[in-house]
């Protein structure tokens, strides 16, 4: 059996973590630009926490954890260092809520993959909890083929896609101006800073294929 690899819209859904350690806080800062309506409940928490608390950004119940405290959440991280209270988590999910203990994927019933972003550009490597090691160890290697010029790129790939289906009305010739977009000299153009070329480039796809 295989995991099924998604990608969560959490768009204003409640998520709790519960615990208040380096290892919540690296989860809390993969969640912040979801959207999601961030929880935290430990009886103490890092810095970097109580600096997203302040802000308002995060809501911090300075308290041990209680069943009644994930009633109305869509995901939870159970996140402490104490195994026992990560399974008390658990135990007091129901069978729609998503979990994952940071320190028993086989009992979770999702995982968080290691992943780097480059704006709308997500890679996500994983090994279903086997070796996380590994996966970060491959993540760094992707990493460092895909810098943050992919960002600008993707945005002008997105741009381009929206002009190409409001312009062209047939789809074989539409796939063949996508395709010539993956070109690498669009990417040379973008990390170069050299947009305007770029976009011109991408004017002349136009008249060569009679659009």
């Amino acid at each position: 059996m295989i995991d099924y690899p998604v990608q969560l819209n959490l768009h204003n859904k409640s998520v709790v973590i519960v615990g208040g350690g380096k290892i919540a806080e690296r989860k809390l800062l993969k969640l912040l630009e979801t959207g999601a309506k961030i929880t935290v409940i430990s009886p103490t928490i890092t810095n970097t926490i109580k600096a997203n608390v302040a802000q308002e950004i995060v809501k911090w119940k300075q308290k041990e954890f209680f069943s009644e405290d994930i009633d109305d959440a869509f995901l939870i991280i159970a996140a402490t260092n104490s195994p026992k209270i990560n399974l008390q988590v658990l135990e007091s999910c129901n069978d729609q809520q998503l979990i994952n203990l940071v320190d028993n994927p086989v009992q979770s019933n999702f995982i968080v993959p290691a992943t780097i972003t480059r704006g709308k550009l997500s890679i996500s490597v994983s090994t279903s909890g086997a070796s996380p090691g590994l996966a970060k160890k491959i993540i760094c290697e992707i990493a460092n083929q895909y810098d943050s010029s992919y960002e600008s790129y993707i945005d002008f790939l997105a741009q381009c896609r929206t002009e190409v289906q409001q312009k062209v009305a047939e789809g074989e010739m539409r796939s063949k101006i996508l395709k010539e977009l993956l070109n690498h000299c669009y990417y040379d153009l973008t990390k170069k800073g050299l947009y305007e070329e770029r976009q011109r480039k991408f004017q002349r796809l136009f008249k060569k294929y009679d659009c």
